[in-house]
């Protein structure tokens, strides 16, 4: 199931019955949701290439591009990956025809600590999630996994701090998600925008 309108320029049908923006804001931040449900089709090099592109572009404290992806597409490197999902994330994520975990670099060039580097991973995964929502993808990040069993079958070296897995592909239907993930297969709100802002300080 890929998108049946421009997510630039207008909302899907479910995301305008699960979605209301308190102020103005292009459709794509509100198209970009975290399904579950994938199908079999497969993401092509381009489109690929295309969102760690998007990725790549991301701002950084001293354009240090802390970020690293390292990239599962082929059924043993898939294989790999499902190896250290959580049990939950892995009923629905072995479906998915990509999966890349992201890590960021701990020390900056010059052997400093680099305090931003959590933080500037986070930012190209934003890139990445919505330029996949541009192409039609879905996209689901995770942390739901073992970082050292990771770090073993991929071999990641001690610089990286790895962060999270990101599921990529196509839509699948609803249905052929376990019962209780059919009910979570819908967009999610958010807090509303008064929640989460202080103008200056916190009041008490």
């Amino acid at each position: 199931m890929s998108l049946t309108v421009n997510p630039v320029e207008n909302l899907t049908t479910e995301v305008e019955e699960h979605r209301k923006a308190e102020h103005s804001v292009s459709p794509l931040f509100l198209n970009r949701w975290s399904p579950r449900s994938y199908s079999e089709r497969k993401v092509s090099d381009e489109d690929l290439t295309s969102i760690l592109e998007a990725a790549r572009w991301a701002p950084s404290a001293f354009n240090d591009q802390p970020w690293r992806f390292f990239v599962a597409k082929t059924e043993s490197q898939l294989k790999a990956f499902h190896e250290f999902l959580s049990p939950f994330n892995r009923i629905w994520a072995e479906k998915a025809p990509v999966l890349i975990l992201i890590a960021s670099m701990k020390n900056r060039d010059n052997g400093d600590p680099n305090g931003s580097h959590a933080f500037d991973a986070g930012a190209a995964w934003g890139n990445l999630a919505i330029q996949a929502t541009m192409l039609g993808l879905s996209t689901h990040a995770m942390t739901g996994f073992d970082k050292e069993k990771a770090r073993q079958l991929l071999n990641v070296p001690e610089e990286l701090d790895i962060q999270a897995v990101i599921s990529v592909g196509y839509r699948g239907e609803k249905e052929a998600l376990d019962e209780k993930l059919q009910e979570r297969e819908n967009p999610s709100s958010r807090k509303p925008l008064q929640e989460v802002i202080f103008e200056g300080t916190k009041n008490a």
